[in-house]
């Protein structure tokens, strides 16, 4: 499979075919074909022999896949930059990225970056002097190229680059569109922003099947009366998302298959999914199938799936999250690298062609995260989990990352935010479950000289300071402050300490 060829064959079978829909704007396959072969002609031009990624910057306007696509064909990775990202760090994702170009819709929210940003009203010029024209046969990304580079948190402050090159994308294309049954009739749920992986689990599955992808932004999701009226509209047939953007739709009565009549398939990815929201599902789409997924973005989304099944539903223990895709293979290690007899927890490594090519510019990370097992690349995850029958449990982490809400996150990397606060001496970030997943942050602080009675303006001021960084789903709930922090024997914060008295 090459991707781009199989979405160019749907602009020349089905040109007016709506490939994507946000709000009243639409966009054929036609139309993203042209506009993008437009743009990576330009991009050709104006960087010649020039290789770095292009940071596209935005939320979910139709010229977000325009410029995806026109960065890969022109030979450039693409890094996908939510609107909702602050300043500080996409300053600190330029200068990983040493990029050159950014495109973006909203050029009054960007701080300043020594690159060439292009705005709308320029990327509309650009479509229009370069129509008709199209970028160099071999000028594509190889099959071994970077496609994409995804940045998450990191434990030093600093977000890191998740390199992913096409053979890996391709290879979870083939698997999604292979064993899912899509077809060009369907019409896939775009939630997501493109800066987190889930929304890839859409993107180029909709667009290799010939299929329309129905998106919704932050702004619909805030008000729940437009988005249901979205979705009624809609027809959609697949839905991606976490399990808890479901859970928050099934609070409302009317979130049912009446509302979305279509709906045939549920995939789930990027936390875990709780029986009780599969029951919940269940009863209000009684034909729709629900599959759950697992995978870490360094591994291209997901590589496990399993379709939950009524028994499953009747059993109160967590489900598995499935069986490994072709292509791919699960390892459970133990601290030594041996391998786990079936039954036994251990590390989950991910082997085979979904396996990324490692950080961007980070050679010790990558070495530490990505090696060779048996002959296949391997990414050695730090989540635990067994194998049985074939079927993989997670059982969470094994360091300090979780995932809140399917957003992945280092809780060092907000420690340190915290910590480098004008008006922080120490702090430390507590993670509170609500049943079998993360429901909130709790931050611990000791306050550098400031008075506890006052505390209710402290935290606003803290909260607004390290706003300018961390993005909104990572900054703490609660603040509990503290004059120390107590500690264990060995001489380290107490942190079973810290979370039992934040429970009080």
């Amino acid at each position: 499979m090459n991707i781009l060829n199989e979405i160019k064959k749907w602009a020349e079978q089905t040109p007016d075919h709506v490939c994507f829909q946000h709000r009243a704007e639409q966009l054929t396959y036609q139309q993203l074909d042209e506009r993008s072969n437009a743009v990576a002609r330009w991009i050709e031009e104006t960087f010649p022999d020039d290789r770095t990624p292009i940071m596209v910057h935005g939320h979910m306007g139709t010229e977000m896949p325009v410029l995806f696509l026109a960065c890969v064909k022109s030979g450039h990775a693409y890094i996908p930059v939510d609107q909702s990202v602050p300043s500080e760090r996409i300053s600190l994702i330029a200068e990983s990225a040493q990029s050159r170009l950014i495109f973006t819709s909203s050029p009054e929210s960007l701080p300043a970056l020594n690159l060439q940003a292009i705005a709308s009203e320029q990327l509309k010029h650009i479509q229009s002097v370069y129509q008709g024209q199209q970028p160099e046969a071999d000028a594509q990304v190889g099959a071994e190229d970077t496609f994409y580079i995804i940045y998450t948190s990191g434990s030093t402050g600093r977000p890191k680059g998740v390199q992913i090159p096409r053979r890996s994308l391709e290879s979870f294309v083939r698997w999604m569109t292979g064993d899912f049954g899509f077809t060009s009739e369907d019409v896939f749920l775009n939630q997501a922003p493109f800066s987190f992986d889930l929304s890839v689990m859409d993107l180029y599955p909709s667009l290799v099947t010939g299929s329309t992808l129905w998106a919704v932004d932050k702004e619909m999701i805030s008000f729940p009366k437009e988005l249901f009226a979205s979705f009624a509209a809609s027809g959609i047939t697949v839905w991606t998302s976490t399990p808890s953007f479901a859970e928050m739709c099934l609070m409302d009565p009317s979130f049912t298959d009446t509302m979305l009549p279509e709906l045939h398939t549920f995939l789930f990815c990027g936390e875990t999914l709780p029986v009780t929201i599969a029951r919940k599902l269940r009863d209000r789409f009684p034909k729709a199938r629900i599959i759950n997924t697992y995978g870490p973005t360094e591994t291209t989304v997901a590589v496990t799936s399993i379709e939950i099944t009524e028994k499953m539903l009747q059993s109160d223990q967590a489900f598995p999250v499935g069986a490994c895709k072709p292509e791919g293979r699960i390892l459970i290690l133990d601290s030594d690298g041996t391998e786990m007899v079936e039954g036994q927890k251990g590390e989950i490594v991910i082997c085979g062609a979904s396996v990324g090519k490692g950080y961007l510019g980070q050679p010790e990370k990558t070495a530490e995260a990505f090696t060779i097992v048996d002959g296949l690349p391997a990414y050695h995850t730090k989540d635990v989990g067994l194998l049985k029958n074939g079927l993989l449990y997670y059982f969470g982490r094994m360091d300090h990352q979780i995932k809140l809400h399917g957003f992945r996150m280092e809780l060092e990397e907000i420690e340190h935010v915290l910590s480098t606060c004008s008006l922080v001496k120490q702090a430390l970030v507590l993670p509170v479950k609500k049943g079998d997943r993360y429901d909130h942050l709790i931050a611990m602080v000791v306050p550098e000289d400031a008075p506890f009675d006052a505390s209710y303006k402290l935290t606003n001021a803290i909260r607004k300071e390290i706003a300018e960084t961390l993005p909104g789903y990572m900054i703490p709930r609660k603040f509990i402050y503290q004059p120390t922090f107590p500690m264990t024997a060995n001489g380290k914060v107490d942190r079973k300490a810290l979370l039992a008295e934040a429970a009080q």
